[in-house]
């Protein structure tokens, strides 16, 4: 969704502000995934969270090939 986001608002803005927005967006969420991570793991076993990451990716993987 960034992607088609980027794209749409590249015809209104300038590229430079474009890149520089959703760099910083990707970057804002790859800081709150840390901190939800480093939250969650001192309460749940590292192990558990390694299935239910490995889960969630294969679902994902799942309803895209159905989508497709």
């Amino acid at each position: 969704s960034t992607h088609c986001i980027s794209s749409a608002a590249s015809d209104v803005y300038k590229r430079q502000t474009v890149f520089l927005a959703a760099s910083a967006a990707l970057v804002v969420a790859s800081g709150l995934g840390v901190l939800a991570g480093s939250a969650i793991s001192g309460y749940i076993d590292e192990k558990i969270l390694h299935y239910v990451a490995g889960t969630g990716f294969i679902l994902i993987g799942m309803m895209t090939l159905y989508n497709a």
